[in-house]
């Protein structure tokens, strides 16, 4: 292993598991992870990632931080109110851990720039709560070959897949985003804090899995839960010949902005 003795023991955890060891740790240690949005699901994906030492970690978010992120937007604290989220969650990922790399994007991710944005990183975390932005990042995922992991949550619920280039894509679930105003923004529908807690630290345990090969990801399945019963189900699908954008005859080769018709990146 290439690790300073502090690495040894600041990663032991990690060092200890049979499916990690000091190779998987040095993977991480290497790896360059994008997290898009800096909000209730971006807040435990960011914390764990640095925490677990990815070594670069690129996070985007346009917004500042408001009263109403607090109740589950973790990685933010009250003497933050008015900051961008980004250099307040850098401030958190750096003090867990210096070792770690971050490089902020106070920016909204477009059609415009989104190819730009991923293109150097080897994982993508959709961190959003926006229907558009979402078809988006899987767009450009798909057109970059890149891996990413979705999650999306509103009031008790949250659901989550992962994505590996030749497999199913959220483009071959759902087709578009649903006509505007038919789903509730979580400022109309609310939703319970830990919830984001509960969906990110999933999101978060894939791309370490993928990273270092351990175990099976959440490629093709589907995974949903509901938090009033706690209950988990899975809901297998496939990559469709006809899906629009990874399909064999593909029409989606270019990435557009669609209007956004759910949650504002804020209310993720």
């Amino acid at each position: 292993m290439n690790l300073t003795e502090e690495q040894i023991e600041r990663y032991s955890r990690h060092i200890l598991l049979q499916d990690i060891g000091g190779p998987g740790q040095e993977k991480i240690l290497n790896a360059k992870v994008l997290i898009i949005g800096a909000g209730g699901l971006g807040a435990p994906i960011a914390l764990y990632l640095a925490a677990a030492g990815v070594g670069h970690i690129g996070i985007i978010d346009g917004d500042v931080v408001d009263l109403s992120n607090l109740q589950r937007q973790v990685i933010h604290f009250t003497p933050d109110l008015g900051k961008a989220k980004v250099e307040s969650a850098k401030e958190k990922m750096q003090a867990i851990n210096p070792d770690v790399k971050v490089t902020t994007y106070k920016d909204l991710i477009m059609a415009s720039n989104a190819r730009d944005m991923i293109k150097d990183y080897d994982f993508i975390v959709d961190g959003t709560d926006n229907f558009a932005t979402k078809f988006l990042i899987n767009d450009a995922c798909v057109l970059e070959g890149k891996p990413y992991s979705h999650g999306g949550i509103l009031r008790f619920d949250g659901q989550t897949f992962t994505h590996i280039p030749g497999e199913g894509c959220y483009r071959c679930i759902f087709d578009g985003p649903p006509p505007k105003d038919l789903i509730p923004t979580c400022s109309q529908a609310g939703v319970l804090g830990a919830i984001a807690g509960i969906l990110g630290t999933i999101q978060a345990a894939e791309v370490l899995k993928f990273i270092t090969g351990a175990g099976d990801l959440l490629t093709n399945r589907l995974m949903i839960f509901d938090a009033k019963k706690m209950k988990f189900r899975e809901a297998k699908f496939k990559k469709r010949d006809n899906c629009p954008v990874c399909g064999v005859n593909p029409t989606v080769t270019e990435l557009e902005d669609i209007e956004q018709a759910a949650c504002d990146l804020k209310d993720a």
